[in-house]
């Protein structure tokens, strides 16, 4: 019996032959990451409960300030120095308001085939370059500062084969949503989501990091596409050769496969309170908004920019609506400068923020009020999570956040 990707990984990094899903075993990750949303928890455990004095392998951790930047109050600027502090004392890496932790990552540390852990749910975002990412628990992570290992339970997996060409204004937001509403936001609890076929192959580095990113909306462990000639362009740039990329063996097992003809698919919503309730977008058009948001570690990469301000170009955003623009990183920002994607969403009427979690986040910019409706590219739409809890969080791609921004309303663009 073959092994899936994975599997492989995990098994690369004990040591082993193979590893079998259910299996335990005590990995050495490769990276290790923290955010301005965990990491003074972290550091808490590490030094009060745990007596930690070193860091055993401080050269494998990375701090990212990336939720409330800058600080947007005393406790904030509290947090963030007590980061540059134990980072300091602690000889670690921190990249402190350059952007938004995973896409930092992919952009300068990521590589196929490694074993990543983080504090943070979204790490599965790494399997868009073939790697092993997923979150842990503060409690967790302050156990591998010190230690320099994990143990975890090998994944089984499950598949999605999607074949033959989208059609025009529909993205991968609009693929992963689906996806997640049909098998639900518990379907695919503790297992990987790995994706395959045609329609992804054909996919932007970009577009996986969406699909993947997205994978721990359903309860997956993580999300992951086999490297190929793209990735491997992708990391060209970032000036590193040819390298080796695991692919699942033909005759792995899988837990179950999913057939999507990439045709079926059509824009959807997330609608409130729950990623998994999901409605085709022509079903709930002309629903008034209040704000809109293009940004975040799902939809705030260059390629997400480029399609929203297509959209806005020589336009101006409704009125009665506030559009919040925030790259995904300082080098997203550069691109979109560069690219003149920045004064066209200036001219349309957007604001344009500093790259960080902004408005998916909701604890320092694009707060909802009582009774307002944000429509966003971001990943979550719980309950008060950007805001007012009588509040309301649609999810949807860029393209219809951005004709969404325009017509003051949720609409299509096609």
């Amino acid at each position: 019996m073959g092994l899936t990707i994975v599997e492989k990984i995990i098994a690369k990094a004990v040591h082993k032959e193979r590893v079998t899903p259910g299996e335990i075993v005590s990995v050495i990750p490769d990276l290790i990451m923290s955010n301005d949303a965990t990491a003074h928890i972290t550091i808490d455990i590490f030094k009060k409960r745990m007596n930690g004095e070193k860091v055993k392998e401080s050269s494998k951790v990375i701090f990212v300030i990336d939720h409330n930047v800058p600080s947007n109050s005393i406790d904030t600027a509290m947090v963030h120095k007590k980061m540059r502090d134990f980072a300091k004392e602690q000889d670690i890496l921190i990249y402190d308001g350059e952007g938004i932790c995973h896409q930092l990552l992919i952009e300068n540390h990521i590589l196929p085939n490694q074993f990543i852990v983080a504090a943070d749910s979204h790490t599965c975002s790494y399997g868009a370059l073939g790697a092993f990412g997923t979150g842990i628990g503060s409690t967790d992570n302050a156990a591998v500062w010190k230690s320099g290992d994990i143990w975890i339970k090998v994944p089984s997996t499950i598949k999605f084969e999607i074949n033959g060409p989208l059609p025009n204004g529909v993205y991968a937001k609009d693929v992963i949503l689906k996806i997640i509403s049909d098998i639900g936001v518990d379907g695919a609890t503790y297992k990987c989501m790995e994706f395959g076929g045609s329609t992804i192959e054909n996919l932007s580095v970009d577009s996986r990091i969406t699909l993947c990113n997205m994978a721990v909306e359903a309860g997956a462990k993580t999300g992951i596409i086999a490297g190929d000639q793209r990735v491997l362009s992708y990391l060209n740039d970032r000036g590193i050769g040819k390298l080796e990329m695991f692919k699942s063996d033909h005759d792995a097992e899988y837990d179950k496969v999913y057939q999507y003809n990439g045709g079926d698919f059509e824009p959807v919503v997330a609608c409130p309170h729950n990623v998994g309730n999901v409605r085709p977008l022509r079903e709930i058009e002309g629903l008034k908004i209040d704000e809109a948001f293009i940004g975040s570690c799902t939809n705030g990469r260059l390629e997400d920019l480029i399609i929203a301000g297509r959209i806005l170009e020589g336009t101006k955003i409704n009125s009665g609506v506030r559009l919040i623009v925030s790259s995904a990183s300082n080098k997203v920002f550069k691109q979109a400068l560069n690219e003149g994607l920045i004064e066209t969403f200036m001219k349309s009427g957007a604001i344009v923020m500093n790259p960080n979690c902004s408005a998916c986040w909701g604890a320092c910019q694009g707060v909802l009020a009582d009774g307002q409706r944000l429509i966003t590219s971001g990943n979550r739409n719980f309950k008060g999570r950007v805001g007012s809890p009588n509040s309301e969080i649609y999810l949807a791609s860029p393209a219809t956040v951005a004709i969404s921004a325009i017509n003051g309303k949720i609409s299509q663009y096609v």
